[in-house]
């Protein structure tokens, strides 16, 4: 079986399958009472969590992606990216369903007036463009360059996850700490990378026949951060 089959026949269905897994855990917990004493807020937290997990995991593939040189997990970054937002499309759900009930003008409170849920809120937001233009036809329509600038996007996301995580705990901030850790590692590989492939380009070549030294060309001509 070829690399692209084994991707799409085996290791893509995986995948789908293991970042299903959370959401039927919680569904069976609810529907069996194994959640906490406090069900709803048991949901949101774990609904955001692996919203954030998601986030991450779309952040690891490109640093994965060079330091291995396996291109093919490429292809797993837009599931990924698809199962940040749905499970960040749950912790709101459960949010306005379950905790508020719909009641739509204290959520217009809760957003003004609680931090936490401002920046959550917003992070949210920026997701929607993201998964709006995931497909190969709107990357085609967009063009690869305004593709590549919208889709950074998600570093502001998972900056904005990170801090509505810290707002809202209030003693034991290991766990946020954790997550800023791995968002900000995640974030300065790029900017590391993107510094080292600028100076690769204009560092001088060795010398071509002819006495000519032309400038070194980086392999890949696209600057983005990826």
């Amino acid at each position: 079986m070829t690399t692209t089959r084994w991707i799409r026949w085996v290791l893509k269905p995986a995948l789908f399958t293991a970042a299903l897994v959370p959401v039927a855990y919680l569904i069976w917990a609810a529907l069996t009472g194994n959640l906490t004493a406090n069900p709803i807020q048991e949901l949101e937290h774990e609904t955001g969590l692996w919203t954030l997990r998601f986030v991450c995991l779309t952040l690891a593939v490109t640093p994965l992606r060079r330091v291995t040189g396996w291109n093919s997990l490429i292809r797993f970054r837009r599931m990924l990216g698809l199962y940040a937002f749905f499970y960040g499309t749950l912790h709101l759900l459960t949010y306005v369903v379950l905790d508020q009930f719909f009641a739509f003008q204290t959520m217009l409170v809760d957003v003004t007036k609680r931090p936490y849920i401002t920046v959550g809120f917003a992070g949210f937001v920026l997701m929607i463009p993201l998964a709006i233009t995931s497909t190969a036809g709107m990357i085609r329509r967009l063009g690869g360059r305004r593709w590549n600038l919208l889709h950074r996007l998600i570093y502001v996301t998972a900056v904005a996850g990170v801090v509505h995580y810290w707002w809202l705990v209030k003693a034991d901030e290991r766990s946020p700490e954790r997550y800023a850790l791995a968002v900000g590692v995640l974030l300065g590989f790029r900017l590391l990378y993107l510094a080292w492939k600028s100076r690769s380009r204009l560092a001088p070549a060795p010398a071509a026949a002819g006495g000519r030294t032309p400038f070194r060309l980086d392999a890949e001509r696209d600057a983005s951060l990826d």
